[in-house]
């Protein structure tokens, strides 16, 4: 007796298997620029409700380097993380540790370990677009802002891309800049501005003296204990990964004809030009021109992109390329700031 396939007999059926779905980390996240044509910042959000941003970087710390490098600036948005302590664990996973703010020319309150408020300047009041420390020895490489409490009206931190301010800057006025390098002359201790006490975190004159000597500052005591420090520091650098030159200063920003009309008038009349809490020369030390501080501010001015803030931002800036600032604003408003991945003038190429 022959059997029949198929009869009597159990028939096998074959159970597909469910194949692995794999998303790639960039797919987890949706890139987009603020606008046509403008090329910072990028926003970056979550493709996916709750994702932490904290895991999300732990894991792409190359990726978002490489974004911060391209672009300048990163905003991460829409994420899950809302606290000062998950804004610290995102710096540690892509810069590993914050620094310490030294030789600060503005007050800021100590919020967590190395996380500071931003500048505590009265709400009217601007902050001029800025590379954070440039006047100092030693800078960083990587700046961080978050967004706890977005401000009623206004307060956005307007960024300006310096590869572009660098290239539409008249090259003659870049050559002397080069050249001559530029200098910064800060008064402490004269009823305005921070006392050296502040800036450089310590009672001990013989301190503030070896601090001025190992990190290129002429320091002098003047009568009652009140001090005058110069520094002269290169106006352009070349960017370490992009090759790029970028106008990475204080100049602009620190002379006393960029202070608001009120402000400036105020100081003039209370004190002599070498004994303004700060002002900036050429390096030698000769008065830079007006035309060319009006073509700076004009440049900054037109290159400036605010986007407004919202409560869980965090806002990432390559220091070297992106300068920053304050807009006025109102209501209340909290942005904390933390810096890392520091740098010495010697160990880059300046222009």
């Amino acid at each position: 007796m022959i059997e029949q396939e198929g009869k009597d007999r159990p028939m096998s059926l074959a159970i597909p298997r469910r194949k692995p779905v794999t998303v790639s980390q960039e797919a987890m996240v949706h890139q987009e620029l603020p606008a046509p044509g403008q090329s910072l910042p990028l926003i970056v959000q979550p493709a996916f409700k709750g994702m932490s941003l904290v895991t999300w970087a732990a894991a792409n710390r190359e990726l978002v380097q490489g974004l911060v490098v391209r672009h300048g600036g990163v905003v991460f948005r829409n994420f899950e993380e809302r606290t000062v302590e998950q804004f610290e664990q995102f710096t540690r996973a892509i810069s590993m540790e914050l620094v310490e703010y030294r030789e600060r020319s503005s007050p800021r309150s100590q919020v967590s370990g190395r996380v500071y408020t931003s500048t505590d300047y009265p709400a009217d009041q601007e902050i001029f677009l800025h590379n954070e420390n440039s006047y100092q020895h030693i800078w960083p490489m990587k700046i961080f802002f978050f967004c706890v409490v977005a401000a009623s009206e206004g307060g956005a931190t307007p960024i300006a891309d310096c590869r572009k301010v660098y290239n539409r800057i008249d090259p003659a006025i870049r050559e002397r800049f080069r050249t001559k390098k530029w200098m910064v002359v800060r008064n402490y201790g004269d009823g305005f501005g921070l006392p050296w006490q502040t800036v450089f975190q310590t009672t001990d004159k013989a301190a503030v003296e070896n601090h001025c000597r190992e990190h290129g500052i002429e320091a002098e005591w003047k009568s009652d204990g009140r001090l005058r420090t110069r520094a002269v520091r290169p106006a352009a650098v070349r960017h370490p990964q992009s090759g790029e030159m970028t106008w990475f200063n204080h100049a602009t920003f620190f002379h006393v004809s960029t202070l608001i009309p009120l402000v400036r008038e105020a100081l003039l009349a209370e004190f002599d030009e070498e004994d303004l809490p700060s002002n900036s020369y050429y390096g030698d030390g000769s008065p830079i021109e007006p035309s060319v501080l009006d073509e700076l501010r004009g440049i900054y001015g037109e290159e400036k992109v605010s986007i407004p803030w919202q409560e869980g931002d965090l806002l990432m800036l390559d220091n070297l390329l992106v300068a920053h600032g304050r807009a006025s604003y109102s209501g209340d408003r909290k942005i904390v700031v933390g810096m890392a991945e520091p740098r010495r003038w010697e160990e880059v190429e300046v222009g």
